[in-house]
């Protein structure tokens, strides 16, 4: 039997609390933590950003525990070294081009193949895994969740600055992400030997050395027996990730038992979902999202209700109805990018902005 056990991996912003500019850590919050936990928290291409990752979870009750000590411990490790974190998808002003990159062969090979397409990719990002150890069960998955990925994004949000304008997205993260290769809605595929088939291919061709250089916003993991969703921003608040990653896991256990009562849920071309997603990352849920089934726009709000119902028959027995609950908080009070927002019309001051993020970053921990 399949135990769909999570992993969750979330980047943040480190941050001068003077200037609130991104700024490099030197490594040093990776290799004060690797003591008390080890491998969990990770150096990432720009040294403005640390990355944390839970352990593999039984549930979404141990997720929020082990996210909540990694960003208590990095943020006291940061603050030791007078830094902040800050868990937004952009940082609201800062460029690029004044980042360093951090010394490493494999990020030294992605910079030289991409140039500024690897260099300006100064995003942060929120993944989550489902254990799946079967393959082909995994592929089908992947091939009918892709659905709803734009719906889950939309409450992910939290990304609207970007070089100190406002963008006019809710979620501008995957508009900078879009520059690489391989990367969101992916195409369907019949089996896992039909996957990898097209990673070896894209191997013996030399567009890529393994298949993590696939970034999709949805892959079967290459290397772990996982699920692994890509597309959301890392959000503000923790409870906002648990929440996430409580609909991620439900859609997985959902979609298994459809499967084996040899049903399923329609699937849709990856043309159509990218409307959706276009429309999830400029509007959030303030935008109308397209209900394929009876070919008509719904408030995107109406589509993650319809979307937690879907899910409602698996989440007792996951034990995720709790952190569910924060769902209809999130369409109540607005995404990270609402509320970033909001700070801003209000104080006209992308600085206060950062002020919000960093304490909004650190609430219930």
């Amino acid at each position: 039997m399949e135990k769909f056990t999570l992993g969750v991996e979330e980047e943040y912003m480190v941050i001068d609390p003077h200037t609130r500019e991104l700024k490099s850590h030197d490594q040093k919050i990776v290799e004060r933590s690797a003591l008390a936990f080890n491998d969990q928290v990770k150096a990432e291409m720009h040294q403005a950003v640390v990355e944390v990752g839970t352990g593999i979870c039984q549930n979404v009750d141990e997720a929020m525990t082990d996210i909540k000590k990694l960003r208590k411990h990095v943020a006291e490790v940061a603050a030791g070294l007078n830094l902040k974190i800050g868990a937004a998808g952009t940082h609201p002003f800062s460029h690029w081009s004044t980042q360093l990159i951090t010394p490493n062969p494999r990020y030294d090979a992605i910079v030289n193949e991409m140039q500024e397409a690897a260099r300006s990719n100064l995003i942060f990002g929120l993944h989550v895994h489902v254990g799946i150890k079967d393959k082909d069960m995994a592929i089908h998955i992947m091939n009918t969740v892709r659905y709803f990925l734009p719906h889950v994004y939309a409450l992910s949000a939290n990304s609207p600055f970007w070089e100190g304008r406002n963008t006019g997205f809710k979620s501008f993260r995957t508009k900078v992400f879009d520059k690489f290769p391989r990367t969101g809605i992916p195409d369907q595929f019949s089996s896992w030997d039909d996957f990898k088939n097209y990673v070896n291919l894209l191997i013996k061709t030399n567009c890529i050395d393994n298949a993590k250089k696939i970034w999709w916003d949805v892959r079967v993991h290459p290397f772990f027996d996982t699920i692994e969703f890509r597309i959301c921003d890392v959000p503000m608040r923790v409870e906002e990730t648990i929440a996430i990653t409580a609909i991620f896991q439900a859609l997985v256990v959902k979609l298994y038992k459809l499967r084996m009562q040899n049903m399923s849920f329609i699937l849709y071309n990856r043309a159509l979902i990218n409307e959706n997603k276009w429309r999830a990352s400029r509007y959030g849920l303030d935008g109308r999202l397209i209900d394929f089934g009876i070919q008509q726009e719904k408030d995107t709000r109406a589509l993650i209700l319809e979307l937690l119902e879907f899910i409602d028959d698996v989440v007792d027995e996951l034990g995720s109805r709790d952190a569910l609950q924060y769902v209809y908080k999130i369409l109540e009070e607005g995404t990270g990018a609402d509320r970033q927002l909001a700070v801003f019309q209000q104080t006209g001051s992308l600085e206060k902005v950062v002020d919000y993020i960093t304490y909004e970053t650190l609430q219930g921990i």
